[in-house]
Order: structure tokens, then sequence, then C-alpha cells
């Protein structure tokens, strides 16, 4: 079902896109580079790279996560389109697109098509290289039939290197290149890494409370630096929720501050999970966590695996006859 007069979008050929894509992550990356070799930081330095890490790391998981992908609570159109404004400088693309991506995540995870699944397709492409690939780049509007019919946000997501570079020309006039580079660059880049952790890590590194259909593990090291989203196999059993630390003593800094915004009446309806879910979850006894060892031996094991079957597909000196 299409969503009422769209059409696919995409991207893909665009060269702009592209240029953007490869150059801006490289350019954040040297910037932070340089930051942290030439340019000793100041304490303001500090304060703003720390301040705006954890703002936009609550825009992506609380935003671009919990309320666009997943709808997991409500909230007015200002703050909507806010929350979607802010994310965008996280240099993570556009609500819609993300929203897209990872609603789709969901449906083939850990499957072959999942388009960052390191069970799949190791760590290297399931971090940052599916980013950098250019079969990612569409996404058909019915899959985000919810949020289209938002003018603002379709703005935002056709335009959402405009967002990006407006904060780096604030940076340049309040803080010339030293604000560049450290309250952009270096901020930006360490807030990338850890968002994209819980693509590359989160089904690998961990444990596994509920038996789902993937790989999906809950990291307490990756809760407490994506404020929350290190519960991951939480969500992979019952994605709808405003909480990812389904019970007390899972740290999920993110729904803390939805109540607090709720307390004011900024959010309301906050979805958490039935009492089954949670039931469910204390009965069984969690799995262990996986070393990390294990991963790469297992993936090495898939390679020669692979490799015997092209050597035995080779032909033998008796089919020459």
């Amino acid at each position: 079902m299409k969503a009422e007069g769209a059409t696919r979008v995409d991207t893909k050929h665009n060269l702009w896109e592209r240029l953007f894509n490869w150059g801006g992550l490289l350019a954040i990356h040297l910037g932070a580079l340089v930051a942290f070799v030439f340019y000793r930081p100041r304490l303001v330095d500090v304060l703003i790279c720390v301040a705006f890490y954890w703002a936009r790391m609550f825009a992506i998981t609380a935003g671009y996560h919990r309320y666009f992908s997943h709808r997991a609570y409500k909230t007015g159109r200002v703050f909507q389109f806010l929350l979607g404004l802010l994310g965008t400088t996280s240099t993570q693309k556009g609500p819609l697109w993300w929203a897209a991506i990872h609603r789709r995540h969901h449906r083939e995870s850990d499957k072959p098509t999942d388009v960052h699944s390191p069970v799949q397709h190791g760590f290297f492409h399931s971090h940052i290289g599916w980013v950098l690939a250019s079969d990612h780049e569409e996404y058909d509007p019915s899959e985000v039939k919810d949020l289209w019919k938002f003018p603002e946000l379709r703005w935002l997501d056709r335009f959402h290197v405009v967002p990006v570079l407006a904060v780096i020309a604030l940076a340049a006039v309040f803080g010339g290149a030293r604000g560049v580079l450290w309250w952009y660059c270096a901020s930006t880049a360490v807030l990338m890494h850890c968002t994209f952790f819980i693509n590359s890590m989160a089904h690998v590194w961990g444990h596994r409370r509920f038996d789902t259909t993937d790989d999906s593990r809950n990291n307490f090291w990756l809760a407490l630096i994506t404020m929350g989203e290190g519960w991951h196999n939480n969500p992979h059993r019952f994605m709808q929720t405003a909480n990812q630390g389904f019970y007390w003593w899972q740290v999920d800094a993110s729904y803390y501050l939805l109540r607090a915004l709720a307390f004011v009446g900024v959010t309301w309806d906050l979805k958490k999970p039935p009492a089954r879910i949670l039931e469910e979850g204390l009965r069984g006894k969690p799995a262990p966590y996986v070393r990390i060892d294990e991963v790469v031996e297992r993936a090495g094991q898939k390679a020669r695996a692979a490799a015997a079957e092209v050597v035995a597909g080779l032909a033998h000196p008796a089919d020459a006859e």
C-alpha cells in the first residue's frame, strides 16, 4: 500500500548524496583526529562536545528510534519536528529514511536481507559499511506512511544536510576552527560509532533474556553510552515500547527523560511491554555473554566452509575426459 501521492524515494544515483556520504564521513573523522592531536581542548570545548553528544543521542534514541521508527509514545507536532531537526544534526540522514531502514531491520533481522546484520555481513559492513553502500539509499514511502503525511518531516528528510551545515556554520562563527573540530567533528564521530555499535555489537556481544528469532542481545555497557539502547534484545521481543530497559535494574536514560517530558505534558501515552512479556523474561535464565573471539571463530568457520564449497565445485580431472 503506497502512501498517498508518494513515489519511491531513490537517491542511489544522486551524485551529491554519494559525495556527501563518503566525503562527509571522511571529513568528520579527519576533523576529530585533528582536534585530538593538534587542538588542546578548553573546558568549554569539552562541555559543549559532551552536551551536544548527549542531546543528539537522545534525539536518535528517543526520536529516530522509539518515536519515528516504533511510534512508542505520542507528542505534539512541534516537538515531533524538533526531534527530527535535532536528529538530522547527528549526520545520520533524515527521520523518514532512518525509520524506514530500521523497520526493515526488524522485519528481516539477521536474515540475509538485513542491511546491517553482523551475523550475515560481518563487523565492518554492519557497523559503517552499509551506510557507505549505495544499495540502501532508497526507501518506499509506504514503509513510513504514518510519517509521510507531515510535509515538514518530508522536507527534513529531503534536505537533511541543511541542519548539519547550519550547525557547522554556527560552530565556526562562535568557536572558529576549534569549535568546528571539537563541538561538531569530535562529538559527531563519537556519536556515530556509539550509535552504530548497536548494529555491529548488540547482535554478537551480550546476553539474551528473550528467545527471539534473531541474535539480538542485551549489553549493559552499550546501554550506558547510548542512553538505554544497549538493551537490544528487549525491543526485539516487543518493539513498540518507550522503555528499552524492561526492568528497574536496566538503566535507560532516554526513558527517564521521556517520563520527565510526560510529567510536563510534552509527551504522553508512553507504551510499555505487557506483563506477560515481563514475566517471560523473568522465567527464563538469560543466555551467557558471547565472547568476541567466539564470534571471530564462527566467522572463520563460515569463510572456510565457503572456500571448501568453491574448491569442491571446481572441475575434477575426470570431468574433462
